[in-house]
């Protein structure tokens, strides 16, 4: 069951907000009334039981496959198998807001996209579900969802109860750093503002990867923060720029600078430094006292998508708990599903055994007291944020 993560981008370095690159991007905050659909509209004909059949969008690499032939997908392979639902899987995602336009033009018109199933981040989920754009799922035919689903994650602001969106993975923004090029401990994120780490600081580009962890360093609560609580931040971040502490802001390519050492510590994401560790165990992960944000990307059944039931059911095959242990075992960021970490402890092979007592993976009771999940930025606020966020990135 166990694997050695192969050497590429991290799933959440690809998850890359490019806020305001488009105008299709900003459509959530524009009041475009022609483009809302009232979530399961009744002219939508669910065609599951005569087509045996689903299209699944995805991101590379973000899914079990065989080692010895990466065209075959373990877990995927087995639900077809088992069900006789014959599943369509791209690998067509690969940032929030370019699959956003590639898709809203149907939306908008309320055309099908000819996809059942898709995994985008949280606060893209955000979007799709203020515009009316996916469909309610009923719970009553995911039993593994009801039970096994993680509590920190059930019920996001916006989405309460997740009664439109279900996590497909998990993951924890915090500090990477390398404790022997350092030669001392980094506890939050003050640390980063040390003398002894100018010029030697990355933090993530992306507003929506960014922001809950500085925020959180300054003492915010962000499951409730204002923009108060954000310009606040943002000053900070300037003054740093402005004496140099802040070698530069990165997108998925911060690993290589803290392996080259030209980086001593950033903000980063759990999964990536799983991978890190592999070749330095010198690299550590922070999660500090003050909190550090957990994320999801999750699966989402778009408007309008003619295999709804079908949809539903493979997404409850993934909440078995054998079935996201498998997963887990392979992509290593935090499992949506808790009751998995039972099924890895007790396997017989030692590596698959010690993931289960990895908190990267399933965070520990101290770890999840400090773990939260951000409010996302409304319509409303983003424009304003966006700007800020932008012009300091650019400085």
């Amino acid at each position: 069951m166990t694997r050695t993560p192969p050497p590429a981008p991290s799933r959440r370095s690809l998850l890359r907000a490019l806020t305001g690159a488009a105008a299709l991007g900003t459509l959530a905050g524009c009041g475009v009334p022609a483009a809302y659909v009232e979530p399961g509209d009744r002219s939508v004909t669910d065609e599951s039981a005569a087509d045996r059949r689903l299209t699944w969008a995805n991101w590379p690499l973000y899914i079990d496959t065989d080692d010895d032939d990466t065209s075959r997908r373990p877990t995927l392979d087995a639900f077809e198998k088992h069900t006789g639902i014959s599943v369509g899987y791209t690998e067509e995602i690969n940032d929030n807001d370019e699959f956003f336009g590639k898709i809203s033009p149907a939306l908008m018109n309320h055309q099908r996209t000819g996809r059942d199933l898709i995994v985008v981040s949280d606060w893209m989920c955000a979007r799709f579900v203020r515009l009316g754009w996916v469909q309610r799922m009923d719970r009553s035919r995911q039993p593994n969802v009801a039970e096994h689903l993680d509590p920190l994650l059930r019920s996001p602001a916006f989405d309460p109860g997740r009664g439109s969106t279900v996590p497909w993975q998990s993951g924890i923004t915090g500090i990477a750093y390398d404790r022997r090029r350092l030669g001392r401990e980094i506890r939050g994120v003050a640390d980063l503002w040390a003398s002894d780490l100018k010029g030697r600081v990355t933090l993530l580009s992306g507003l929506d990867e960014a922001f809950a962890l500085l925020m959180q360093g300054d003492g915010v609560d962000i499951t409730r923060w204002t923009t108060d609580d954000f310009h606040r931040v943002c000053d900070r971040v300037e003054r740093e720029i402005h004496r140099g502490q802040i070698r530069r802001f990165t997108g998925n390519d911060y690993t290589k600078d803290l392996v080259s050492g030209d980086v001593l510590a950033c903000q980063a994401y759990s999964g990536d430094v799983i991978q890190l560790q592999a070749d330095n165990p010198d690299i550590r992960f922070v999660v500090p006292e003050s909190g550090a944000e957990l994320w999801s990307d999750s699966l989402m059944i778009p408007d309008r998508a003619r295999h709804k039931s079908n949809a539903e059911r493979l997404i409850d095959y993934y909440y078995q708990p054998e079935v996201a242990a498998r997963l887990a075992a392979w992509v290593n960021y935090v499992c949506p599903v808790p009751a998995a970490r039972e099924v890895l402890a007790a396997s017989r092979d030692k590596d698959t055994a010690a993931l289960a007592r990895n908190p990267l993976i399933f965070p520990d009771s101290a770890m999840r007291g400090r773990l939260a999940v951000a409010r996302d930025i409304t319509s409303t606020e983003r424009p304003e944020l966006a700007k800020r966020w932008n012009t300091i990135v650019g400085l």
